[in-house]
């Protein structure tokens, strides 16, 4: 290693004695090997200045304190993502450091190509083979010590899901060596990495590797850079790059990549050797039918039926209403509003905490007692499918349809997500590789996919009705997504991204690392999530002090009325709508169940609290990914979008004669 230049070098440690950074492709079991160093005791936050969540956590053995860093997955160390930049920034800037990659075994190939960047860098390193199990049922087989001479650093093979082989990983964690190997480039190349390497100073990763990211055009180390070097010296290096650039037809960062790969091939041929063992068992058919464009929709129905029983009915049913009930409607909030009533002698801090718009009595009561449930047993649900190795299928699946409205098939995965919980669903949208996508599933998130609680409660109303109502508003609903995707995605500027996407195969899940995820989950919401609720409420505590929410019934009554053709009282459910749009719905549900609503006037309300603007938690989320001006503007079109909807279907009922 060279020296340790680089600033904010123990952004991580804070008193360990060093870092050991996770690095590895998505879907490769890092998130199983960092719960096995690390337990559950683990933080995450976003790396300043951008969206991007870094888990970290402590372990120890030997006598020595290490910070373990679980960085999102990549593909390569020239970044073409923010997570991607974001991992290189931390190898870049993290002192005293040990990378462990972690491997798919049944894709060595593309693990391979990080390893040598990795390499590149003079970092101590080690390599986990994972999944070695799922390879060998592929006929896969990896010379790990061939591998191990080659490169000169440890390559342990391991099943980290049932701990085999991670008792040496956690023993070669504490004498990692450099690798040894280098990868040879053409002459031009090597002789202008020679000549920039001498213009860069010492730094915790080598100047031959930084050398090379700035040879490939690497733009997002401007800001490097210029804290490090004159602009003398960067004009300098870009003549170089120019010079060699020069010389070739294809971008320099190709040329590199393809001579790497060349690299990696020279060492899948000494240690990489696979028998034909075609699929022919249930899981593999079921991997292939599950893809289909036809097959695949009886496998996506029966999915969302059961994921449907267990949220929609017991997460939002059950679960909900032993909580909400029992837990506290019979004892929690009795004994608050008790026990504020005899301490607090100040009436409005009394209704702030305990009164009709409470943060104990309402925005505890609905972010704990209603919505915990609910994603809860959503998160459950989609650990279940993720581990399964089900979404990425589903993916591929629905790529066509998505390309109609600008996105690829990574764009169902928050969407499926979101029929748990929107706001969750938004943080899940960072997954997306373009700045463009994330805003179009952000948007078509917050207008046209319900959580599961509001759309429990709708399913309830429809199943009162006919069938032609709910085909009806599913219709208009799914027909406004796609519409809306589709114009959005031509007004919207910036590029989209091609579909890839790794297919892992179709698996048990194991029960410890489905536990383990739920809890890191569960922990973010209660962490991210809560307080947004009581954000939310306290706003409304404010409105309803200050008479603004009787002030926007008056404003809000001709649009209700008027344009929607539904009773005045419609007003207020709304106005919780924004609250929590399940609650809006639930408004409707008791004006239904008590006659004042006829089944048009039913499915009329339904599509527009369907399509309202998101509840206050998810704007509030939105905000936070997005910034204040995106969710300002995403609220401006939703909110007024939805009554036009609900306005036009109201008039093309009664002009066509339809009765539901």
């Amino acid at each position: 290693m060279h020296g340790h230049g680089a600033r904010g070098g123990h952004r991580f440690r804070k008193g360990a004695d060093r870092a050991i950074v996770l690095v590895g492709n998505p879907n490769v079991g890092k998130s199983v090997v960092f719960g096995l160093l690390t337990g559950q005791y683990v933080t995450v936050s976003n790396y300043p200045g951008t969206t991007v969540e870094i888990a970290q956590g402590t372990t120890g053995f030997h006598g020595s304190r290490s910070v373990v860093i679980d960085m999102p997955g990549i593909n390569s160390l020239i970044p073409m993502s923010e997570d991607e930049r974001v991992t290189r920034d931390i190898l870049l800037k993290e002192r005293s450091q040990v990378v462990l990659q972690v491997a798919d075994a049944k894709n060595l190939r593309r693990a391979l190509l990080i390893t040598l960047q990795l390499a590149e860098m003079e970092l101590p390193l080690i390599l986990d083979l994972n999944m070695t199990d799922e390879a060998r049922s592929r006929g896969i087989s990896i010379d790990s010590r061939r591998l191990s001479d080659i490169l000169g650093i440890e390559a342990i093979p391991t099943v980290a899901t049932r701990r085999e082989g991670t008792d040496r990983l956690v023993k070669e964690l504490s004498n990692p060596r450099v690798s040894k190997y280098t990868v040879k480039y053409d002459r031009r190349i090597e002789e202008a990495v020679g000549k920039i390497a001498e213009l860069l100073p010492e730094q915790p990763i080598s100047r031959r590797s930084l050398a090379l990211m700035l040879l490939a055009g690497d733009t997002s180390l401007v800001p490097w850079l210029k804290a490090y070097l004159r602009e003398d010296i960067i004009t300098k290096i870009d003549q170089i790059r120019q010079a060699v650039q020069a010389h070739y037809p294809d971008r320099l960062s190709y040329v590199i990549n393809q001579q790497r790969m060349e690299a990696v091939d020279s060492i899948m041929k000494e240690v990489y050797s696979v028998t034909d063992k075609t699929g022919t068992s249930l899981a593999a058919h079921l991997s292939r039918w599950s893809m289909h464009p036809v097959g695949g929709i009886p496998i996506l129905l029966g999915v969302l039926y059961l994921v449907y029983k267990f949220v929609g009915e017991f997460g939002a049913g059950t679960a909900v209403d032993f909580l909400e009930g029992v837990i506290f409607g019979r004892y929690l909030n009795p004994w608050s509003v008790r026990l504020v009533e005899y301490l607090v002698p100040i009436s409005i801090v009394r209704d702030l905490l305990v009164g009709e718009y409470g943060l104990i009595t309402m925005g505890l009561t609905y972010a704990v007692a209603i919505v915990l449930p609910i994603v809860g047993t959503f998160f459950v649900a989609f650990g279940l499918l993720e581990d399964s190795g089900y979404l990425p299928r589903l993916a591929t699946m629905v790529n066509r349809l998505f390309k109609i409205i600008g996105l690829n098939g990574k764009a169902v995965l928050p969407m499926v997500l979101g029929l748990g919980c929107d706001t969750m669903a938004t943080l899940t949208t960072r997954i997306l590789e373009t700045a463009k996508e994330r805003i179009l599933v952000t948007l078509l998130l917050a207008l046209a996919i319900p959580c599961s609680a509001q759309l429990g409660v709708v399913l309830g109303m429809l199943g009162t009705l006919s069938l032609r109502a709910a085909l009806v508003w599913a219709g208009v609903v799914l027909g406004v997504l796609l519409a809306v995707g589709f114009l959005s995605s031509r007004f919207i500027p910036g590029r989209g991204s091609d579909f890839i996407l790794e297919l892992p195969p179709i698996r048990i899940p194991q029960f410890s690392n489905m536990l383990l995820k739920t809890a890191a989950r569960i922990e973010w919401y209660l962490k991210e999530v809560v307080p947004l609720f009581l954000l939310g409420t306290a706003v409304l505590f404010a409105f309803d002090k200050l008479q603004l929410l009787d002030i926007i019934r008056k404003a809000a009554s001709p649009v209700i009325v008027g344009l929607l053709g539904l009773p005045i009282q419609a007003t207020e459910a709304f106005l919780l709508g924004f609250l929590r749009r399940d609650y809006g719905a639930a408004g409707l549900f008791m004006l239904a169940k008590a006659g004042q609503l006829n089944p048009n006037q039913t499915v009329v309300s339904l599509v527009t609290i369907t399509l309202f603007v998101p509840c206050i938690a998810n704007f509030f989320m939105i905000i936070k990914e997005r910034g204040l001006k995106t969710a300002l503007g995403m609220v401006g079109f939703i909110f007024p979008f939805a009554f036009l909807v609900g306005g036009l279907l109201n008039i093309a009922l009664k002009y066509l004669g339809v009765s539901l």
